[in-house]
């Protein structure tokens, strides 16, 4: 049952910063805007009570008053919540859920490649409906996709299984809130839904991080390169970060695929025999790969855009010692390392980096942090990195 009512045109939309430039209420909800009826800003209403949807015209507002019977959700996700069903029509909400969705590409694309994706996740209910659009629009769909909330304190995890509920393709897992968030970007996260996982003919692994956007044709694109190159193992697209009005590329060696997008061939994952847990797993796998005679590739042309800084949620000085312990543990060479701390010098945040990377080192060798046991692996490592200083043919090319 619905009640209109009339108010003046002068009364403000209400704005909301929590959410990202392109996933606005006003985007999700088209010519829709929630406030209160009386017109003023304040507070929104949970879900359960009664809320307003406004419909704007040229004279007046008209406002309809509709009610839930759900249970409320916290703040940060209650326009999310009410507007993420309704992703494939943007003129005004559902009231009620859409049947489950089998997986399919989206309309000219065609199911050429069985891949599955794993993305774990903890308190981004800001960003995870960028990400979530971005894998719905793809040109072709994984055959499964699990969403792990690594104990999130936000409403991430409501997110996620509402959209559980309408395609049948995603599915979440929730794991115990640990008390913090894991240094190891997720891995083990990673490694329990990859037990999990029913889809047993796939033939690429991806793992996605929870903050990023990309282009339809994003996972087409990086199987064509694949598919061109039978010995790549691990590869995936560049990472760019919004500074600004513009996109500053993350920059990394081309061997070097980032954490936050790696896609690897069946084949190469099923010789590294699963991930290292702790920091600097993106490391040693890629690392391991190259020595087993794969390659590893970052498609430059591939963007993906980050919605915040690699290590954000660290801060640069705990992001900086974070890098500094995960060279230790994976095994660098001490000359190399030096090289190292002595580039980030002249990069921003200048001395800050180089001091919080060295840092992390002795850290981790004060404390007697375990380091990586496959004595052939960090000799390999260490050769290529001796390799690279002295300027011959190595995996930095």
């Amino acid at each position: 049952m619905f009640q209109v009512a009339r108010f003046p045109t002068s009364l403000r939309r209400i704005p909301d910063s929590r959410f990202p430039l392109d996933f606005t209420p006003r985007r999700w909800l088209g010519s829709f805007a929630i406030k209160r009826a009386n017109g003023r800003l304040g507070r929104r209403r949970q879900i359960g009570l009664p809320f307003a949807v406004a419909e704007f015209h040229s004279k007046v507002q008209v406002y309809a008053y509709r009610s839930c019977s759900t249970l409320p959700i916290p703040l940060a996700c209650e326009i999310c919540s009410r507007a993420q069903m309704c992703a494939d029509n943007s003129e005004k909400p559902q009231l009620t859920p859409a049947p489950r969705r089998e997986s399919s590409p989206t309309p000219g694309g065609t199911p050429k490649v069985r891949y599955c994706v794993i993305t774990p996740v903890r308190d981004e209910e800001q960003y995870i409906l960028g990400t979530i659009k971005s894998v719905l629009d793809q040109s072709v769909r994984p055959v499964e996709w699990i969403i792990v909330d690594d104990g999130s304190k936000d409403a991430t995890g409501i997110i996620i299984d509402r959209y559980a509920q309408e395609y049948s393709w995603i599915r979440t897992l929730h794991r115990k809130d640990r008390g913090h968030r894991a240094t190891g970007g997720g891995v083990e996260a990673f490694l329990d839904a990859y037990r999990l996982l029913q889809s047993h003919d796939w033939e690429y692994l991806v793992n996605l991080d929870s903050d990023l956007t990309f282009a339809p044709d994003y996972f087409e694109r990086c199987f064509e390169y694949f598919h061109k190159t039978p010995s790549l193992g691990i590869g995936g697209g560049a990472i760019y970060t919004m500074v600004g009005d513009l996109l500053s590329l993350e920059k990394a060696p081309t061997f070097h695929v980032r954490g936050a997008t790696k896609i690897y061939r069946r084949e190469c994952w099923e010789e590294l025999g699963g991930l290292f847990c702790g920091l600097g797993w993106d490391t040693v796998d890629e690392v391991k790969a190259n020595q087993l005679g794969w390659t590893t590739r970052t498609f430059a042309d591939l963007r993906l855009v980050h919605q915040r800084a690699s290590g954000a949620v660290w801060g640069k000085w705990g992001s900086a010692v974070n890098d500094g312990e995960a060279d230790y543990i994976v095994g660098y060479h001490p000359l190399f390392f030096c090289f190292k701390c002595g580039r980030h010098i002249f990069n921003s945040p200048y001395l800050i980096r180089s001091l919080g990377i060295a840092y992390g080192f002795l850290r981790g060798l004060v404390r007697g942090t375990p380091r990586i046991e496959d004595r052939a692996l960090v000799a390999y490592l260490r050769n290529q990195q001796l390799r690279r200083l002295v300027g011959v043919s190595s995996i930095w090319k």
